[in-house]
């Protein structure tokens, strides 16, 4: 009776996505609910909030809650997304995505192509890339 007075409409009836589930450092157990092949390094909840947005989801940031599980309290791990998945009807709000899992997946694919990620990594030759901002954050700590 519970479930049926709030509809899906409803902030507290949203999905919540934590980063965890879809970070590939994670084991099943610490949390991640995808295939580690296809899961992300470390993603943020603004990350996952930016993807799912841009694809039309209604999406709520909930920037200070934390993950259960999550025994590490550092700002980059908090935070959990509420996504609508469903309408009032109970249909998907985007067809494309009728279950939490579709989202996760779509969310987990599309946080490396994001501009701030490929901006970090991106170059012409990506092991020097990764090298040279080393040295670059090295070189400031000693001046």
């Amino acid at each position: 009776a519970a479930a049926g007075a709030a509809s899906p409409a409803d902030k507290e009836r949203f999905i919540c996505i934590y980063p965890a589930y879809l970070n590939n450092k994670k084991t099943i157990a610490e949390g991640r609910r995808i295939p580690i092949d296809k899961a992300v390094e470390n993603p943020t909840s603004t990350e996952i909030q930016d993807v799912c947005a841009a694809v039309g989801f209604n999406v709520l940031l909930e920037k200070n809650k934390m993950y259960p599980r999550e025994w590490n309290r550092d700002v980059q791990y908090r935070g959990r997304v509420r996504i609508q998945l469903k309408q009032d009807d109970g249909n998907p709000c985007l067809p494309q995505f009728p279950t939490r899992k579709s989202v996760m997946l779509y969310a987990a694919e599309t946080i490396p192509k994001l501009k701030t990620r490929t901006q970090k990594m991106g170059g012409s030759d990506p092991s020097l890339q990764q090298g040279e901002g080393g040295k670059k954050g090295k070189g400031k700590k000693k001046k």
